[in-house]
């Protein structure tokens, strides 16, 4: 067991336990979990014990065309256990690639896998074999795995909502290490993991122009040791997505995302994490819907699909299908999972030494409200993100953004051993949601590196009440002073930075 880790998660159940939280921020089943799988011990011990399958056994060649690849490899792969991809090479793919239960999938160096529209085009280069089922596979390693995406680009295929070029929906125990991807395109996600129980991402380098890591509903999770150069969200956790966004609803939780860099990239646009909750109610008649809304109906979850122009429908026949999608009252309708949830939320997630050179805001936590998307219904309970911690986080750039916006409901957000540019904190409201609970925003042993006064927290939701306390701070210029900016909300202040201080 790594008792520096234990030590670690510890002192920050200590930290929240004082405030009388009713969950701890990373449990020690998170410890349990990955303290050994880093290890390489724990998460393999169900591996099949038989020898090492060379791919290149069965055919899979870099002189070999990618319909015939993906058929190879793919018979490689169906024997489960150790498969190694040893000669270096470009391989083309012309199709997806399934992966079952208790399989460790190796590529050596100078092995890239390169997506190819000869059969045309594909969305996911590698996805489980029970994703399409929503049945679970458990007990899978992908390692040294570099992809070219070669504008080979679909948008969706077999799942709607699932668009990365490596996904992942419905796993339990799985492990990406040493990837690469630098060609992410326009329309999908690099890797997409949804509805899944024990992650371990580690040593990823991606760039390109859409989301680098997208996750949905899962909990035990950690990133570490990622390169960023992304147009869109480096990493987005999307409880409550875009209807296009994930395959399912539900909560994110227990998660930790250290040793992370976020480079500038060609297009700025998302933010280094985004995180997005939602929460929706039961189909009653004349219920009014627009694009993206979900219900609960029949024991299942329901969203519409609908033009990307604000308009909204009257409900009259409740949606009971099965599957797929149904139009009923001119409603367009897609059936997203069999649950009775109402609400998806993101808690316990901390993030630990993390880089910031590009020049965007770097956290946004989120409930949409645009056309494209419509993360809160009216009545609906609220979703709160809650338990979020950020421990030493450096700006690289001058970069006056905020460093963190916030729409979606949230009672606790702390900042740790940070350095604290220009930009500050920025609440902000959705029109849908009238209740935000009170946020208690903490900033601990942290630099303030401005020269001038800084505006530290804006509150532009009204009527909410932020509890804003700083302790330990050090600030490098004699000029320097932090204010706040309440709007048509209340800041209680304890404060220790000049301007603030009492």
């Amino acid at each position: 067991m790594n008792l520096k880790g234990y030590r670690h998660r510890i002192c920050l159940h200590q930290i929240f336990a004082r405030k009388n939280v009713l969950r701890i921020l990373l449990p020690v089943v998170i410890m349990m979990g990955f303290s050994s799988a880093i290890n390489g011990q724990t998460l393999t011990k169900n591996l099949k014990s038989n020898s090492i399958i060379d791919a290149g056994d069965f055919g899979f060649s870099p002189s070999e065309n990618g319909g015939n690849n993906t058929l190879y490899l793919q018979k490689a792969i169906d024997h489960g256990g150790n498969i190694i991809v040893r000669r270096p090479g470009t391989y083309k793919i012309a199709g997806t690639v399934y992966i079952g239960d208790n399989t460790t999938i190796k590529f050596g160096n100078g092995v890239t896998i390169q997506k190819s529209a000869e059969l045309g085009g594909f969305s996911q280069i590698f996805l489980n074999k029970g994703a399409i089922t929503k049945t679970y596979n458990h007990d899978i390693i992908i390692q040294g795995l570099t992809i070219k995406v070669n504008n080979v680009e679909k948008w969706m295929d077999k799942i709607y909502g699932l668009r990365g070029q490596v996904s992942f929906f419905y796993v339990k125990n799985l492990i990406i290490k040493n990837f690469r991807c630098d060609d992410v395109g326009q329309s999908q996600f690099c890797l997409q993991i949804c509805t899944f129980q024990g992650l371990l991402i580690d040593s990823v380098f991606i760039k390109g122009k859409k989301d680098g890591i997208h996750l949905g509903k899962g909990s035990r999770f950690k990133i570490s040791d990622a390169t960023f150069e992304t147009g869109d969200d480096a990493i987005a956790l999307g409880a409550g997505d875009w209807v296009t966004g994930n395959p399912e609803f539900g909560d994110i939780e227990d998660g930790i995302i250290e040793n992370c860099y976020d480079n500038k990239a060609d297009i700025i646009e998302g933010a280094f994490a985004k995180l997005v909750t939602a929460a929706w109610v039961n189909w009653k008649p004349g219920l009014k819907v627009r694009h993206g809304d979900a219900v609960v109906s029949n024991g299942k979850i329901y969203r519409v699909l609908a033009d990307i122009d604000g308009r909204s429908y009257r409900s009259i026949t409740p949606p009971m299908f099965e599957n797929g999608k149904m139009e009923l009252d001119g409603i367009q309708w897609l059936m997203t999972q069999k649950d009775t949830i109402h609400a998806a939320i993101v808690r316990g997630v901390l993030f630990k030494n993390i880089f910031l050179k590009s020049a965007r805001v770097a956290f946004q936590l989120l409930c949409y409200d645009n056309n494209f998307s419509h993360s809160y219904y009216p009545g609906a309970q609220v979703p709160v993100i809650t338990e979020i911690m950020l421990d030493k986080v450096s700006f690289l750039d001058n970069n006056s953004k905020p460093l963190a916006v916030i729409s979606s409901p949230c009672n606790k957000f702390m900042i740790k051993n940070s350095v604290i540019n220009y930009g500050g904190i920025r609440f902000t409201s959705v029109s849908d949601l009238h209740s935000y609970p009170p946020t208690t925003l903490t900033f601990i042993n942290c630099t303030f590196s401005s020269e001038a006064k800084t505006t530290l927290v804006t509150n532009s939701c009204p009527q909410k009440k932020i509890f804003l306390k700083t302790t330990k701070s050090i600030f490098k210029r004699n000029k320097f002073s932090a204010n706040i900016s309440p709007g048509q909300g209340t800041i209680e202040v304890d404060s220790d930075l000049p301007g603030l201080m009492k």
